[in-house]
């Protein structure tokens, strides 16, 4: 057979196959149920009882493509910790579980999202192996309600429960909101093209090891 000669059958499209997940995940002090679909058109539905955490999480819908819906239920009149990091955890887990063993993945996903003054770098890797390098110099200690320390603590539930790394530098931003929303931007954005499928590697693990 000479290179690029058509046999006639179809190659294995991994994309053909729902790359969809529901997770409910229920504790003493939350209730969260994420629902998301990988190969989506970015449609969002976020009720989290925090206001600037479902906007991100929009971020991460429209600029991710991926169809997602949150619901949590919390205990939000203590703090927003315990429904910020769940909601952190389930999207990790659904992540994982939509993904299987990340046959056919990109793997890899980098970007470089302007916000106005805010410059923000992502670079991430579904290698199995959670880790976050976080860069963020947020200037002020709330956006509104929302306490800028757990932007952080988001990204380490999402890492923790989805394995993978993930690297966030701030090269410029003196805005706290830009900051952040250039964050999940660049985060969402790196997250589609590490989830893609790769046409030329079908339904092989991306990887020499033969596994994730």
């Amino acid at each position: 057979m000479q290179i690029g000669e058509n046999t006639g059958e179809k190659s294995h499209n991994i994309a053909l196959f729902p790359r969809t997940a529901s997770i409910q995940r229920t504790t003493g002090e939350t209730d969260v149920r994420v629902s998301l679909n990988l190969d989506g058109s970015g449609e969002c539905k976020a009720e989290t009882g925090i206001p600037f955490l479902d906007h991100m999480l929009h971020q991460i819908s429209a600029h991710g493509l991926i169809d997602l819906e949150v619901k949590a239920v919390g205990d939000i009149e203590i703090d927003d910790h315990h429904t910020n990091e769940d909601v952190g955890i389930t999207l990790g887990q659904a992540l994982a579980k939509a993904l299987g063993d990340r046959a056919g993945i990109a793997r890899f996903g980098h970007f470089i999202a302007p916000l106005d003054e805010a410059l923000i770098q992502v670079a991430l890797d579904f290698s199995g192996r959670p880790h976050l390098s976080y860069g963020l110099e947020i200037p002020t200690q709330r956006v509104g309600s929302y306490d800028t320390q757990l932007v952080r603590e988001f990204f380490v539930a999402i890492v923790n429960h989805a394995q993978l790394t993930l690297h966030i530098r701030q090269l410029d931003g003196i805005n706290s909101h830009h900051i952040i929303e250039a964050t999940f931007k660049a985060f969402a954005r790196s997250l589609r093209m590490a989830t893609e499928v790769d046409p030329r590697r079908a339904a092989k693990i991306p990887s020499s090891k033969g596994v994730l």
